[in-house]
């Protein structure tokens, strides 16, 4: 069995990565999917926190927390389209005024 030290560093890692990407990446599919690597990152450490604990409320609440991120992607996926269609560019900073 995994120790609990090993979930929480291999959350941490990926919480870093990706807060790397979405600091580093210019493009916004990459940052929005930075941002995506961070909240399952999240989920693990409330998983295995939860697990350690022997209580279910951390495994229910990253449900929930799915939930949330997937209508995050629907909806930064069409502002992304918009925003490509207008622009021409998907560059994050080429976008620096909230005018279309």
């Amino acid at each position: 069995m995994v120790p609990l030290t090993g979930y929480l560093l291999v959350g941490a890692f990926l919480f870093s990565a990706g807060l790397y990407g979405a600091l580093a990446r210019r493009t916004a599919i990459a940052v929005l999917m930075s941002i995506e690597l961070m909240l399952n990152a999240a989920n693990l450490v409330l998983v295995s926190m939860s697990r350690f604990n022997n209580d279910l409320n951390g495994q229910v609440m990253v449900f929930f927390i799915i939930t949330v991120a997937a209508a995050e992607v629907a909806v930064g996926l069409a502002l992304i389209v918009a925003l490509y269609r207008k622009k021409k560019s998907s560059n994050v900073d080429d976008l620096t005024s909230l005018k279309l």
